[in-house]
């Protein structure tokens, strides 16, 4: 019983599991930020090079 008492009086683990989903969900804004991002400068590198050639 004293065993059952410690795991669920510990909180250590349940804070550890609260920082890796914060860390995933900061992951995952960053990498659709990035794409977004990603893709305007795909776009515009696209006209630069459209352009140069044109001359």
């Amino acid at each position: 019983m004293k065993t059952i008492r410690k795991f669920v009086g510990n909180k250590k683990g349940a804070t550890a599991i609260e920082y890796g989903l914060i860390a995933a969900l900061i992951a995952v804004a960053a990498i659709a930020a990035m794409q977004g991002l990603g893709n305007k400068l795909q776009t515009t590198f696209n006209n630069v090079s459209s352009n140069m050639k044109a001359t």
